[in-house]
């Protein structure tokens, strides 16, 4: 069987004289996982074109090395900590936080509230940057954390700039896993406010990644940079309104569209 290009996803370089079949297949893995949120036995085999044995011990090895895990609950396979972790450093390498800092010292002063940079890692966000508000009670800064993109307000931003194939790809399942009782469960749930929020142009999360913390997220334009990138604003649940979270939005809106001009 002749396995399908994955979309976004070209070879860099001419086939190698002396190709190692099992090498290239666990590549085509990784790549895959980089296409979707999670990846089971039997798809992995069918587009590889290899007998099941043959897939489930490149899987094993995969996550042997940290690579991919599986998920205790549905036994399918998810990006692994070793993965994720040579992504945040090649992340490192291509830097967006020092231009972008002072736009986050701005949103810091201005809000009081603990601001974040976000970065869209597939199916999850990764903060990558953060300012905690100076206030007693706040919301503790989330850097270097990975959490579930339908759970934020980063995230949903980020994921209501994705063409509707790029999300299906990433979202290939209707049941959707959750962090809070506030959390959407479903990919039709998550549709519909995706829908919301590029008609406002902003995000919120009520709730749905932590119970009493709210946010409100922009993401930027993806043009600028080839990452999709997004900035936050978190504050405890009782200290803001709803005409206040609105309010977040436009300024957020505003500092973004500052913000993503020092990138081009």
């Amino acid at each position: 069987m002749k396995k399908s290009p994955i979309p976004g996803q070209a070879p860099s370089a001419g086939k190698p004289q002396y190709p190692i079949e099992s090498v290239d297949n666990a590549m085509q893995i990784l790549l895959l996982l980089g296409e979707r949120s999670e990846l089971r036995l039997t798809e992995v085999a069918k587009y590889l074109g290899v007998a099941s044995s043959t897939a489930h011990r490149l899987l094993a090895m995969l996550q042997y090395r940290g690579f991919i895990r599986q998920d205790g609950r549905s036994k399918a396979y998810v990006p692994g900590a070793a993965l994720t972790g040579v992504a945040f450093s090649i992340l490192q390498r291509f830097d967006v936080r020092q231009p972008l800092r002072p736009f986050l010292d701005e949103l810091n002063q201005e809000t009081g509230e603990t601001v974040h940079l976000c970065v869209l890692d597939g199916a999850a966000v990764r903060f990558i940057d953060a300012i905690e508000s100076p206030r007693a009670v706040r919301v503790a800064s989330r850097l270097g954390r990975s959490m579930p993109a339908h759970c934020t307000s980063s995230g949903k931003a980020m994921l209501s700039s994705l063409t509707q194939e790029q999300f299906r790809r990433l979202y290939p399942q209707e049941e959707l896993s959750w962090l809070t009782e506030h959390s959407l469960r479903s990919r039709t749930a998550l549709e519909n406010e995706m829908a919301t929020i590029r008609r406002r142009g902003y995000a919120t999360g009520l709730e749905e990644s932590e119970e009493g913390v709210v946010s409100v997220a922009v993401a930027f334009p993806p043009e600028p940079s080839t990452l999709r990138l997004a900035f936050n604003v978190a504050t405890p649940v009782g200290r803001i309104s709803r005409a206040g979270l609105e309010g977040l939005g436009e300024r957020l809106l505003a500092t973004v569209d500052r913000a993503s001009r020092v990138l081009l």
